[in-house]
């Protein structure tokens, strides 16, 4: 049995003002891993590819990797990026003699010219190859288009919110391809959406009422016949026709089984739509909570969650507002993750260790989508720490996936230690601030610029949570965000009862 095997991967945040040109996509360099260097650096890891690598040696089967690309979110995917990844993926699909492509995706690309950057692919890749079986691995955040159901097999998503299922996906995805190959199974998909647009601080499965939907997509997956079942809560920084929440079922050979059970599952996600909207605090009133809270730090670090501007949903990474008001309520003995700013960076090597610095921080990435701005924040402290950026993942979350933030510094300014980074990075792993010297046992406060993904590597450590509004693409508060191009009417930017109403 011989799999071809590819990753492309992004969330795209078409209110970004981040790039995403190929080099985004590559690790260090300028080009995606390939081949044997992309199978060293993902076989045994917590992803889909790693899961897709685990079915293929169990199977017997020979495998290639076209393309390992993935980027952390930003704005609309930049065409000859999209190109050269889908070229990649596309020249070895035609070189033929492949018995099934598994492909490692995300679901929510928007390049410059597409909305489904992820559809195209694959309509492309059934075009060449009209008769190979196609199973896909997505993200809980896709936003599902019909050419992404109809040029595949079977499609999986994740069910965890952190991503702690990457490798399990891989593995529902691979078994179930490789069961159609050996003509055990005949895979039929039913899918569907809802006109909603969940609130991403909304999505955890560790809360209500994703966790209870997910869980019962789980329960579906152990009916017979179904091989399976994937509910996407959607990434709503993407105005785009199809964004929103859907479910795709997977079945062997019983479309009314797909289809009851898809319609199921959307039934009960639009009558919970209520519990998906997420009400924001003023950021004033949220440190000054943190700031009242007993200073007991044996019990563990109390968390601060910069959550409008995560590099995991497209931010900047360089706005301040949450910094400067923990610098303005005076909280001690404060770690803050991150600050994107390569210039600031550079100021604070040629000062070096030891020495005491004025830079001029973040704010440096005009936000021209929202009606809010970011200033840069003046800050002096002493460079602790200067840092090659790199770590590997403990996990659970891409566990032992190498990760790299860049030419990374620690400035300590006496009440906050500030991590500043030269590459977008999102702090879900406790390595991130272990491999800067900082240990978050000892911390009063960490202030991370997460949303959820944080949850899997730090929450076991977190006394308390307190979630800051700041500022940023990543917004909670919809009415920053001029939804142009989505299906109108969708809940909850328009108060509707009835879903057959959306066009």
């Amino acid at each position: 049995m011989r799999l071809l095997l590819a990753m492309m991967k992004h969330e795209t945040n078409t209110f970004s003002p981040v790039e995403t040109k190929i080099e985004r996509f590559a690790r260090r360099g300028d080009q995606p891993l390939r081949g044997q260097e992309a199978i060293d650096a993902y076989r045994g890891t917590g992803t889909v590819l790693g899961g897709f690598m685990a079915v293929a040696e169990e199977s017997g089967a020979e495998i290639e990797v076209a393309i390992a690309a993935e980027a952390w979110p930003s704005g609309p995917v930049d065409d000859e990026a999209y190109r050269i990844m889908t070229d990649a993926i596309c020249d070895a699909v035609e070189r033929g003699g492949w018995d099934g492509i598994l492909l490692d995706l995300h679901g929510a690309m928007v390049t410059e010219s597409l909305e489904d950057g992820e559809g195209s692919l694959l309509a492309r890749v059934r075009a060449l190859a009209p008769t190979t079986p196609v199973a896909v691995g997505l993200d809980m955040h896709s936003n599902i288009y019909d050419a992404i159901v109809a040029n595949s097999d079977v499609v999986a998503g994740y069910q965890t919110y952190p991503h702690i299922d990457m490798f399990e996906t891989g593995q529902r995805a691979a078994r179930a391809l490789v069961a159609k190959i050996r003509g055990e199974v005949r895979p039929v998909q039913a899918w569907d959406n809802n006109p909603m647009l969940p609130h991403v601080m909304r999505q955890g499965t560790d809360d209500h009422p994703n966790g209870m939907l997910q869980a019962r997509a789980q329960e579906m997956e152990n009916l017979p016949g179904v091989l399976a079942v994937s509910l996407f809560v959607g990434f709503p920084h993407a105005d785009i026709r199809d964004a929103g929440l859907s479910v795709v079922v997977v079945t062997d050979n019983d479309r009314a089984l797909a289809e009851r059970l898809r319609d199921e599952l959307l039934d009960s996600a639009w009558k919970e739509r209520a519990a998906f909207v997420y009400h924001p605090e003023p950021l004033a009133a949220s440190v000054g909570r943190a700031k009242e809270l007993p200073k007991d730090v044996t019990q563990g670090p109390i968390i601060l969650l910069d959550h409008y501007d995560n590099a995991a949903s497209g931010g900047t990474m360089d706005t301040t507002a949450v910094l400067a008001e923990i610098l303005r309520q005076e909280l001690e003995n404060v770690a803050a993750f991150a600050i994107f700013d390569p210039e600031a960076v550079q100021q604070a090597v040629a000062a070096g260790i030891g020495e005491s610095v004025t830079l001029s921080i973040g704010g440096k990435l005009p936000m021209p989508s929202i009606p809010v701005d970011s200033k840069p924040l003046e800050v002096t402290g002493r460079v602790k720490t200067i840092s090659e950026g790199r770590y590997r993942n403990k996990g659970p979350m891409y566990a032992g996936v190498a990760m790299d933030m860049g030419t990374a510094v620690v400035l300590d300014t006496g009440r906050v230690e500030i991590v500043i980074i030269s590459r977008h990075v999102e702090p879900h792993d406790i390595n991130v601030l272990l491999s800067l010297g900082i240990d978050p046992m000892q911390k009063r406060y960490i202030m991370l610029k997460s949303r959820i993904h944080w949850r899997a590597g730090l929450k076991h450590i977190a006394r308390d949570i307190i979630e800051c509004a700041g500022v940023g693409v990543c917004t909670s508060d919809y009415s920053q965000l001029n939804f142009t191009k989505v299906r109108r009417p969708i809940y909850p930017l328009d108060d509707i009862q009835d879903r057959s109403t959306t066009n």
